[in-house]
């Protein structure tokens, strides 16, 4: 079974962009590690269609989010040098902070089955 669960804050902002007709957002999650260190792990994350749009509209650098999708990995070439990476393509995603819809700030989720 493919699947990851992970809570972390966004390490940059989210990229909506469009790939074969479909729009795709990416973004770094930083997830703390169990030790008092202060370090993290950096995961890829992507969101595909309505659900990466959300991600686009609501999530800004430092937001805290859930994730639960499966892994991926990847490989290209970067002038010359193969260059490999894992993401997680995300299923769903709860917005953890407070969003502001209007004058109201209400907990969101963003989850599409």
């Amino acid at each position: 079974m493919n699947s990851v669960s992970l809570v972390g804050n966004l390490a940059t902002d989210v990229e909506l962009r469009q790939v074969s007709e479909k729009k795709v957002a990416s973004f770094l999650l930083a997830v703390d590690r169990p030790s008092r260190d202060g370090a993290a792990d950096f995961v890829w994350i992507s969101a595909w269609e309505r659900q990466g749009e959300l991600c686009a509209e609501y999530l800004a650098k430092g937001s805290r989010i859930g994730v639960e999708g499966r892994l991926k990995s990847r490989t290209w070439e970067d002038d010359g040098r193969r260059r490999d990476a894992i993401e997680i393509v995300a299923r769903r995603i709860d917005f953890l902070d407070s969003v502001r819809n209007g004058s109201e700030v209400t907990p969101f989720e963003a989850a599409l089955a």
